[in-house]
């Protein structure tokens, strides 16, 4: 028999705000991922790569066993234990460049949201019902 207290830990936890906000957190970062690879790939790199004059470490290798392969595709069929440091590198690059295009994004998004700030507070806040009320009453009182 299952104990239903776990079920109804389970329930408490899981309806948490914190638990929620992550979920949508990583809904939402999933999503995101599709237009910060696109940026990447295909607003990015190709100008860095017309930059560095087409460089692609993706084939650089060093082959274990003493055999020398001309691709790394050879390397890998004929099952030769490798050390693809190329692949590597390109990881990195592309890391550094997402890191990078995802800082520039948030800074922009933290500046909005600054300028946004700035004019609520500069815009005059209404004074609630209860303080029109009470302000009614003190100069009703004031004028007896």
């Amino acid at each position: 028999m299952i104990n239903t207290s776990i079920f109804k830990e389970f329930k408490a936890f899981i309806s948490r705000g914190n638990v929620i906000d992550m979920a949508v957190g990583i809904i939402v970062g999933a999503a995101f991922t599709a237009i910060v690879t696109s940026l990447v790939q295909d607003v990015v790199t190709p100008p860095l790569g017309l930059l560095l004059g087409g460089m692609d470490f993706s084939d650089m290798f060093l082959s274990l066993n003493g055999i020398e392969y001309t691709t790394l595709d050879e390397a890998k069929k004929a099952s030769a234990p490798i050390l693809a440091y190329g692949s590597f590198i390109n990881a990195v690059i592309k890391f550094l460049i997402v890191s990078f295009v995802i800082f520039m994004m948030v800074r922009l998004i933290n500046k909005l949201k600054q300028e946004q700030a700035q004019e609520d507070a500069a815009t005059p806040v209404a004074p609630s019902a209860t303080e029109v009320l009470l302000t009614e009453i003190r100069d009703l009182l004031k004028a007896k």
